[in-house]
């Protein structure tokens, strides 16, 4: 009747199912907060996770798993990850693989977890316990580790399902190259994925940097729609682990830049308060970082206290200044002072942050 919520996909295709369905297709979804595994906890998977991800409802194009794919990729690479890694599968094409070597649902239940965890001489081993010719189960794991793609055409071929999946795979391939700029990916159909509603087109991002338990993100094309009622329509998405991207960041010795304060808001008096407290709050309507001076200190002092925040300039508001709509801004690194019009204050962090 409970559970703590595994992971985030179903509950946002059950929000779509029961709020979202008549709504302009397609839809862009995206999410973050907190899921629970019943696992021994390791490195990099602990019992409580925090989990990031987005999903695409309604369209199943190319161009909408290339898009998705560079936007995996993209987050994980303008965070700051040095050495990531883009593997693409697909649930169709492996099918069909299984099925030319003639296994049972049973006997490929049992070789999926091999396959996840790469275990390539234990998937060999029972392939040949499933009385799989020898030079078949060669071949099968030949085109389960190869990112040539007109090898893998060539396995499937006579497939019907697998064949339009190669096509499309090699369409979504080639839209990554050179529409989205993501040079650098392996085809990689030993892509299982854990979870049962995958179908299609599967896509892991890992990091070297976290050894065995490398994966940082995944996902691909899913079916969860019409087991909440809904009318069956295409969905994709990933999800990203955000404890193991914050644990690949630490391994590489990644340095966080510090957000400094733009500015800091001081009142030469009290008569000041008011005007210095409504120059605040119009800098951060501009999303600028300021903070004022609330202690009523001395300008002297205000300005200890704002060079200890590491704030980059100080606005000192004074009545003088007041009358020609200004304000003295000092720059906190070079100690040059100059007069500001208000309306001026925001050109002064855009010049400095271009």
């Amino acid at each position: 009747k409970l559970a703590l919520r595994p992971e985030l996909t179903a509950p946002v295709i059950r929000f779509y199912v029961y709020q979202m369905q008549m709504k302009p297709k397609p839809l862009k979804l995206f999410y973050f907060g907190n899921c629970f595994r019943y696992d021994r906890p390791q490195m990099g998977r602990y019992r409580e996770f925090k989990q990031a991800g987005c999903e695409l409802i309604g369209a199943d194009t190319p161009e909408s798993y290339a898009e998705l794919i560079a936007l995996a990729y993209s987050l994980m690479d303008q965070v700051g990850l040095k050495n990531i890694r883009l593997n693409i599968g697909d649930l169709v094409v492996l099918s069909a693989m299984f099925k030319k070597i003639g296994l049972s649902d049973e006997k490929i239940g049992y070789l999926r977890p091999l396959i996840d965890k790469s275990q390539f001489n234990d998937v060999f081993s029972a392939l040949i316990d499933f009385n799989v010719d020898e030079e078949d189960a060669k071949i099968f794991l030949e085109n389960l580790q190869t990112s040539d793609v007109e090898k893998l055409s060539e396995y499937v071929r006579g497939d019907e399902k697998a064949e339009t999946e190669m096509k499309q795979l090699e369409a979504v391939t080639s839209l990554l190259e050179k529409s989205f700029n993501v040079k650098v990916f392996n085809l990689k159909m030993s892509i299982v994925r854990g979870l049962d509603y995958y179908r299609g087109l599967v896509f892991e991002i890992e990091a070297e940097s976290l050894g065995a338990e490398s994966q940082l993100a995944g996902g691909g094309a899913y079916e969860l729609v019409s087991l909440f009622g809904g009318k069956e329509t295409p969905t994709m998405g990933f999800a990203v682990g955000f404890d193991r991207v914050i644990l690949a960041l630490e391994n590489e010795k990644h340095m966080f830049p510090e957000l400094n304060l733009e500015f800091f808001v001081i009142p030469v008096n009290e008569q000041m308060l008011n005007k210095t407290i409504e120059i605040t709050q119009l800098l951060r309507k501009h999303g600028l970082r300021v903070d004022v001076d609330l202690k009523r200190r001395g300008v002297g002092r205000a300005l200890k206290h704002a060079d200890s925040l590491k704030a980059e300039k100080a606005v000192i508001v004074g009545p003088t200044e007041l009358k020609e709509n200004s304000v003295t801004v000092r720059d906190l690194r070079t100690g040059e002072q100059k007069k500001v019009l208000i309306k001026q204050l925001y050109a002064e962090v855009d010049k400095n942050r271009r």
